[in-house]
Order: C-alpha cells, then structure tokens, then sequence
C-alpha cells in the first residue's frame, strides 16, 4: 500500500500543473494592451483592420439602412436619387421568397407544417427536456407523414401540386430530407466500407466513390432528365421527389466518410473492450464505439449539412425555384426592375442562409462543449 501510494504521489508530482489563463488586471485598457497591441505586429494589423472597417462600414450602412426605401408600390419608388437598397420589392414580394406559387388562401398548411417541425425540433434541441426518444419518434415518422398530407393536400384538402412550391418551402423540404435521410444512411455506408464482409464492402465503396466523384449539379440533371428515360410507359415521379432522392443519396456518400473518419480515430482499445463485456457487434456499435465516432466529428457532420443546405439553390437547374431562384425569378419583374432591385434581393437572400447555416454552426459548437468529456491536456 506504501509503494502506491509513493507511486501515486509521483506520478502526480511528474504532471504539470493546471495553470488558469492569465487574467488582465488593468481594465478595458489592460485587455486593449494584451489582446490588440501586444506587439508591434499586431499593433499595425489592428490599426489596418480599424481603418479597413471605418472606410468599409459607414457605406453598407448608409446604403442598406439610412438611404434605402422601406416602402413602395414599385419601381418608381427605388429609382430615386441617392436610393440605397430597395427593401419596397423585398416587402413586395416576400409571400413569393417563403412559399413560391404556393396558393394564397392555403399556405397557412406551410405554416403549420413549420409549427409542428419547430414543435419537434426545440424539446429535442434542448438537453434538459425530457421524453428525447418519443420527440424523436415524433420528427421521424409522425411529422413527415402530417407535413406531407398538409402540403400535398390529402384527406379533404386541397391538392397542390409541387411545381407551385417555391421559394424558403423548397429550400427547407430539400435540406431536411437530406439531412435526415442521409445522417442514417451514412452511418450504415461507413460500417459497411469497414465490415469485412467483400461483397458488403465493395458495394458501399463503389457506392460513396460514385457518388462522391459526380458533381451535384450534374446528379440533379441525371434525375431529371436522364432517369425518366430509363422508366416504363406510364411510370413517372414527381420532379421534386427526384430531386429529394439524388440529393440525400449524394449526401449520404459525404456522410459516410464523414462517420468513418470518425471510427477511425477510435482506440482499438475501444473495440476490444466491447468483445471483453460480450457484446455483439451492433451492441457494441450503438453503445460504444459509435457515440464516441460521432461526437469526434460533429464539426464534420454539421459542416456537411451546411453545405447539403447551400447546396439547394442548385435544383434552380431543374426548374425547381427555391429561396435564391424565386429572388432571382422576381428581379425581372418590370415592376420592380430598377439598378437596387438585385443587390437588394441577393442580400435577402444570403442574410436568410446565414441565419439557418450560423444557427447548425452555433448548436454543434455548443454540443461539442456539452459533450466535451475533459480528455484535452
């Protein structure tokens, strides 16, 4: 027991000792002094980078705020004199961003769709929030399945066609079952590539290399145009839906990898430690080694749903008009044509994928520090 404990003693007299970040003692000035002009070098970059901000914002100001038109009927009000942006034709045609052609008098089944998602999303999203299995159960099989009779019009409502959705409505839809179809279908290609079953595994590596070596625009034109071809007479899918699949499966090869990266870097140990406790392989999959794969990659995997979320304004190129192809669709209405009217509308636009792309960024940042586990040294 002495020899342990000197040992101990040891050990722990060997490691270096927990040492706080500095704290600055002198104020606003203090923090100035040590985080601005430490140095000679950062003292000029941050006076370049004061310059560059005092010439580069005064000007965004003036043009998206003080001098821009709030309202107006149209063109007309945008042309004046020193008009900055041109907010009147956001105002104008902002049913059109959110839902496209979606009819007026039935676009409140858009926003309830919206409500139950959020209804699902935010007790999930929260880690304080009970009942986690049943929200889950919830967004995967009840919600999609009332979003889809509310937006297609089943049961006594009225149908509407997918060639009237448009605008944020297309974006969402594309995202979300993107996300959601290619976060599982992922995880099953990546085991599948490391399983050492052949057939197994050369079918998901052909698979994700496939998919992985085409470009999304031109897996959007396959689906479009070239996959109809290969139907029977009278057999067709809707364009959206074709849409919906070449985007989860192109996403799904990018998920793949994303996850096994993350197996990768797990400890053998790990592996090994889950055949000690007897447990099979898809027990040891979803108790042990998986939880901790997926938590070394959260920066990858919401990276990928960032981009997945980008990369919806491609489906434009099949005729499908999402946030970004229904702005550039209404700037050339001759109402509202005027030299403001597209860098207003591009705006809009980039400010609306900001917030959803800001927001994943923000929640895997602060799922990271949640699961942080204190392995750091």
């Amino acid at each position: 027991m002495d020899n342990t404990t000197n040992s101990i003693a040891y050990v722990r007299t060997q490691e270096s000792p927990a040492t706080a970040p500095p704290v600055s003692t002198g104020g606003v000035g203090g923090w100035l002094k040590e985080n601005l002009f430490a140095t000679p070098r950062d003292t000029v970059l941050t006076i370049l980078t004061f310059l560059f901000l005092v010439w580069i914002i005064p000007p965004i100001v003036d043009w998206a705020f003080i001098s821009a038109v709030w309202t107006g009927e149209s063109r007309e009000d945008c042309i004046v004199p020193g008009a900055g942006a041109c907010w009147a034709f956001v105002e104008a045609k902002f049913g059109q961003f959110m839902y496209g052609r979606y009819p007026l008098e039935e676009r409140w089944r858009v926003d309830l769709s919206g409500l139950l998602l959020i209804l699902g999303l935010v007790p999930i999203a929260i880690p304080s929030v009970p009942y986690k299995r049943e929200n889950a159960l919830y967004l995967l099989f009840v919600f999609p399945v009332l979003a889809f009779i509310l937006l297609t019009g089943q049961f006594g409502l009225r149908p509407v066609e997918t060639a009237l959705w448009g605008g944020l409505l297309v974006t969402l839809v594309v995202a979300i079952v993107g996300i959601v179809v290619s976060f599982p279908l992922g995880i099953l290609l990546a085991l599948g590539r490391r399983s050492e079953m052949p057939i197994v595994k050369m079918f998901c590596v052909i698979f994700i290399e496939f998919w992985r070596g085409v470009p999304l625009i031109t897996v959007l034109f396959m689906s479009s145009v070239m996959l109809p071809l290969f139907l029977p007479d009278g057999v067709s899918f809707d364009k959206l839906l074709r849409a919906l699949i070449g985007v989860a499966l192109f996403a799904s090869a990018y998920m793949a990898e994303v996850i096994r990266g993350g197996l990768q870097a797990i400890p053998k140990g790990q592996y090994e430690a889950a055949n000690a406790m007897a447990l099979t392989f898809w027990q040891g999959t979803r108790l042990v080694t998986m939880p901790q794969a997926l938590k070394l990659v959260i920066p990858g995997i919401v990276n990928t749903f960032i981009g997945l979320f980008k990369d919806t304004s491609l489906v434009l190129i099949i005729g499908l008009f999402d946030l970004l192809g229904i702005v550039q669709q209404n700037m050339n209405d001759p109402n509202w044509i005027s030299p403001q009217t597209p860098a207003t509308g591009f705006v809009f636009a980039a400010f609306v994928f900001f917030i959803f792309c800001f927001g994943m960024s923000r929640y895997s940042a602060y799922m990271e520090r949640r699961l942080d586990t204190g392995h750091k040294r």
